[in-house]
């Protein structure tokens, strides 16, 4: 089994102070650009999903199967908005946790009223085999290793247990909605976030958002990690740019 390290996306040197990036310099950059952009994170997300992102997200996690009483980990939860989809889903009665490597991030995630670690994805801080359910949305494409992640999340999934990942993808085998997607989260996003609260450190981030979907390695790449980290049942399903992929620990 190949044991190199697979980053999601090559380093995007324009970021990065001396044009290159370690593991540690592309940790500290996503950390800092999520702590200064927090407070405005749920307008961006607001803007970008046009008031949908909630509903989304509920929508996603119940054809996931979220049911009722699991025991839900929610990776880099950010302001919470799919942990408050979890517990909308379970009606309150499951278990959710929420972790993130952003201090400013979990601070605006207090809100949810749910217990909060920081963390990160590679180093869980969490028991072999005692989470039911675990979910991450569109924070894949910040780690450093997917192999390294997805390990981690099967280690910590009991036996039967789901994970569901929701990502930013971008559309392959047309022109125009390759183009669409390029308008929409290159030029439209960045532009109507810097006019909101957050200025021109929105903006930033968003250009970000959109660097790393353009040089993101593809969907087949994030299912073989899955199945290298000893995933079933696993399973990618796309629309437009917002991909779901769902998978089984064995």
């Amino acid at each position: 089994m190949n044991s190199e390290p697979l980053p999601p996306h090559p380093p995007l040197g324009r970021y990065y102070p001396d044009g290159g990036a370690s593991g540690d310099e592309h940790r500290a950059f996503v950390i800092d650009l999520f702590d200064r952009t927090a407070p405005h994170y749920n307008w961006i997300q607001g803007v970008m999903s046009f008031g949908a992102g909630l509903r989304y997200r509920r929508d996603a996690l119940e054809r996931a199967g979220l049911a009722p009483g699991m025991r839900v980990l929610d990776i880099a939860v950010g302001t919470g908005l799919t942990a408050r989809a979890a517990l909308e889903v379970t009606g309150g009665s499951s278990s959710v946790i929420g972790l993130d490597a952003s201090a400013g991030m979990l601070h605006v995630a207090r809100s949810v009223g749910i217990p909060l670690v920081r963390a990160l994805a590679e180093h869980l801080p969490v028991a072999t085999d005692s989470v039911d359910f675990l979910t991450m949305g569109y924070a894949l494409r910040h780690v450093d290793d997917l192999k390294a992640t997805f390990r981690e999340y099967h280690r910590v999934l009991r036996p039967g247990g789901r994970l569901m990942v929701l990502e930013l993808t971008r559309p392959t085998g047309s022109r125009w909605r390759d183009a669409l997607a390029r308008v929409y989260l290159q030029q439209l996003v960045p532009l109507v976030a810097q006019l909101g609260p957050g200025g021109s450190e929105a903006r930033k981030l968003m250009e970000y958002c959109w660097d790393t979907v353009e040089g993101c390695v593809p969907p087949s790449a994030v299912l073989e990690a899955l199945r290298g980290a000893g995933f079933g049942g696993i399973e990618a399903r796309n629309r437009w740019i917002f991909s779901e992929y769902l998978a089984m620990a064995t």
